[in-house]
């Protein structure tokens, strides 16, 4: 297991991001703001912190690749029509828990993938949950398998844990970001190109330090 470079390591300090961050109106900047924020699992004592690496925006009732197109509400996508700041958990491929925040005011179903992770604290039990010696969770899959996060806590304030999303101080510049289109919305035609998706460069050196 590599160190934990000294900017990357937790701070005591961190401050847990508040509902008026979520409920902006812009979910694109705001999935470009959650670059380099602390996503935090604490289950049965046992905290777990990554460092968010990329993400991707839907934007609700007019984006084809959302589950919210249209306007429909189901029961699992109806915590995207509360107010930003919850979690919206959902099961992909009937096996896959993927995580998202939720954003903007209730009846807007904005919400936020969180597609990668840098795992910095709670090392011993992300590489027990990810029954691997890597520390590698690329991908939205691999990254609640290493932090513990299930449909089950889909609706949690993000305020309140288990599941908080913290700012530690970090600070990717723009220009080590990388924006295109969303992976995997081939289906929603046009939509499928919009630059939704952001993810720091490979060269960076918060990535190079776990591969």
């Amino acid at each position: 297991m590599k160190p934990v470079p000294a900017e990357m390591r937790p701070s005591d300090h961190g401050q847990v991001l508040t509902a008026a961050f979520y409920q902006r109106t812009d979910v694109v900047r705001i999935a470009q703001d959650l670059i380099g924020k602390a996503l935090v699992t604490t289950f049965d004592g046992e905290r777990t912190v990554g460092l968010i690496t990329e993400t991707e925006a839907y934007a609700g009732i007019g984006d084809r690749a959302s589950h919210a197109f249209g306007g429909k509400r189901t029961a699992r996508t109806d915590p995207m029509y509360q107010n930003g700041g919850i979690a919206y958990v959902y099961l992909c491929y009937g096996m896959h828990h993927l995580f998202n925040v939720v954003t903007h005011r209730s009846g807007t179903p904005h919400a936020v993938l969180i597609r990668a992770v840098v795992p910095i604290e709670g090392l011993e039990m992300i590489h027990r949950r990810r029954g691997t010696g890597t520390l590698r969770t690329d991908g939205p899959a691999l990254l609640t398998k290493a932090l513990g996060i299930r449909t089950e806590h889909t609706g949690l304030d993000l305020s309140q844990g288990p599941i908080t999303i913290e700012d530690h101080g970090v600070r990717i510049p723009r220009s080590a970001i990388i924006i295109g289109p969303r992976i995997g919305v081939d289906y929603a035609g046009d939509d499928a190109l919009l630059p939704y998706r952001f993810r720091i460069a490979p060269s960076h050196p918060i990535l190079r330090s776990t591969r």
